[in-house]
């Protein structure tokens, strides 16, 4: 309950916005470095390092460099990279075997990455978009995305990634019945320690263009995701979905794309009470990066501004490609403190 003021004169809120010290003071909500995930990209080849266009400040990056990377977040406090594959066209096809391949390119930054910065937690996707000819999360037979079938490539994928050391794994590919199935393989094979962050609510979104340049996603993709993604009106079937994935053994849930559903990340944290994070995906990136650099916003000012949102709508943390230089500017601030 929201207690009413006394009536002005006697109340003037004003009087705690007066100073910088007092504004700190009466602050409802903070970010700091444990709150972020940072999303990063890596490619086959050797120290490679290759911008994405269409993220302007984001890299694809050879495992080396990764890892390197990987360094530089520890050293900074960002306690998890989520890492996510470019992967060659020459090895996508119909069936997305490559998700199963131990060897495959993110299985490999996993197991570089936990050797040499083992401080640091590192989670997957467990999606077969990546490695899939159609661009599809699902395997696809005459147009139709396959729920059933896909669970079984999803369960295998995930025991790989479990078995190069991932510490979460993140389903993002909103086929029915996936969280069960992960899960219980996981707890089968000896993983039950490997963390679940479902991807519980996302939506059928414009906001994932630049992730699918990124990944190399975009030409392979064959229609819509609209049959298994959320429609973006909405918020009750979000809840439903979040709901049975944590029955179905999710540890943390997910909200994806965060800006545009800032309202659906603060139903789940309140609602559910769980461990609730949300995708400040790559088009919100983008679109604060490119009107910075352009001088129509101030972006330092307008990344620190979105990311507080998220934390006002009760979330545990985000997914930013902004983590970095975000963390970077809390080690700066305290050297100067």
């Amino acid at each position: 309950m929201v207690q009413t003021p006394a009536q002005f004169p006697m109340a003037r809120p004003r009087r705690n916005r007066r100073t910088d010290w007092l504004r700190d003071l009466t602050r409802e909500n903070e970010l700091s470095v444990n709150d972020l995930i940072w999303p990063i990209f890596v490619r086959d080849g050797d120290d490679v390092v290759e911008p994405v266009n269409s993220m302007p400040g984001v890299n694809r990056m050879s495992i080396s460099r990764a890892v390197d990377a990987a360094n530089d977040a520890a050293n900074l406090g960002i306690p998890v990279v989520a890492v996510f594959p470019y992967t060659d066209p020459s090895v996508k096809t119909p069936g997305a075997e490559e998700a199963w391949n131990p060897e495959n390119l993110v299985n490999r930054a996993t197991r570089a990455i936990k050797e040499q910065v083992p401080d640091i937690g590192v989670m997957l996707d467990v999606a077969l978009d990546p490695y899939n000819s159609d661009g599809h999360d699902g395997l696809v037979r005459d147009g139709v995305i396959l729920n059933d079938e896909t669970l079984m490539a999803l369960e295998q994928q995930a025991l790989v990634q479990a078995e190069a050391g991932a510490d979460i794994l993140g389903p993002s590919d909103m086929m029915d019945g996936r969280i069960g199935v992960i899960r219980r393989a996981l707890e089968q094979n000896d993983f039950s320690d490997t963390a679940i962050m479902a991807y519980s609510a996302k939506y059928a979104s414009a906001f994932y263009g630049p992730f699918r340049d990124a990944v190399g996603a975009s030409g392979a993709l064959k229609g819509d995701k609209k049959s298994y993604q959320l429609d973006a009106g909405n918020s009750d079937e979000a809840m439903r979905m979040v709901a049975r994935d944590l029955d179905e053994g999710a540890d943390m849930v997910m909200v994806k794309p965060g800006m545009p559903y800032l309202d659906i990340c603060q139903r789940v944290a309140s609602e559910f009470g769980v461990p609730t994070y949300a995708y400040q995906v790559s088009g919100e990136y983008a679109m604060i990066s490119a009107a910075g650099q352009n001088g129509w916003i101030d972006r330092e000012k307008a990344m620190m501004e979105s990311l507080l949102a998220f934390k006002r709508a009760g979330c545990s943390g985000i997914l930013s490609y902004f983590a970095l230089e975000v963390a970077q500017r809390f080690a700066d601030e305290a050297k100067l403190g």
